[in-house]
């Protein structure tokens, strides 16, 4: 999930359409107050924050969620008519992620997105039922059960496992995974499924396939 703080509606409605066409789930907001809300409820893996916002700086903002055990590992993208090398600096310091100014081009801003995605250093380790993975000790475990996965199984099922219930597509695991487009030929995604299904065992009931479009970890039967 990407949150998107930004107070000028023709920036947020374009950033939330380009998220939109990546299969990126997003939720935008106009004001603080709508956004803190939403906190509530949702902890995003991401935030594309404006700077210059109304009652409150994004830096005031940023500095508040780093500050905060909750939302302290939320990824943090600075978008921003400031392009003053010492704003830059400023955001940085108090743990943004990365920096983008106002114009900005639709491309850069899905491949900064994606960049932030693809880190996935916030998490050690993961648990859903009777699955357990860790990062640092790149291990996955059916309850008492160690499970040998390639390197590709690993990410694969790590990526799924820290957005539960999120469908994610076919192009959007092999482009955030893989590094590469979708080849409506390819395989690749289907095939890494198949097997890692096979290794998990009685835990293979947690990825679900969702016909037409592509895969999720849930409970759901």
């Amino acid at each position: 999930m990407v949150f998107v703080l930004e107070d000028d509606s023709n920036i947020l409605e374009l950033v939330l359409y380009a998220l939109k066409s990546q299969n990126i789930e997003s939720q935008g907001f106009l004001d603080i107050k709508a956004f803190k809300e939403a906190l509530k409820t949702t902890i995003p893996q991401v935030l594309v924050l404006d700077v210059m916002l109304p009652n409150a700086s994004g830096f005031e903002i940023l500095k508040e969620l780093k500050t905060n055990s909750v939302t302290k590992d939320i990824a943090v993208l600075m978008l921003t008519a400031l392009n003053d090398e010492f704003d830059k600096v400023k955001g940085l310091d108090l743990g943004a992620d990365d920096y983008i100014t106002k114009p900005f081009s639709v491309m850069e801003f899905i491949a900064r997105i994606r960049a932030i995605l693809r880190r996935n250093k916030d998490v050690d380790s993961l648990s859903y039922g009777i699955l357990e993975l860790s990062y640092s000790m790149r291990s996955v475990k059916v309850g008492k059960d160690s499970i040998n996965l390639t390197l590709k199984e690993f990410e694969l099922l790590g990526f799924l496992l820290k957005s539960p219930n999120r469908v994610f597509s076919r192009e959007e695991l092999l482009e955030i995974l893989w590094g590469y487009s979708y080849d409506a030929e390819s395989r690749t995604i289907d095939i890494h499924i198949k097997t890692l299904r096979k290794k998990l065992g009685v835990a293979k009931k947690y990825i679900k396939t969702i016909r037409g479009v592509g895969y999720k970890i849930s409970k759901d039967s």
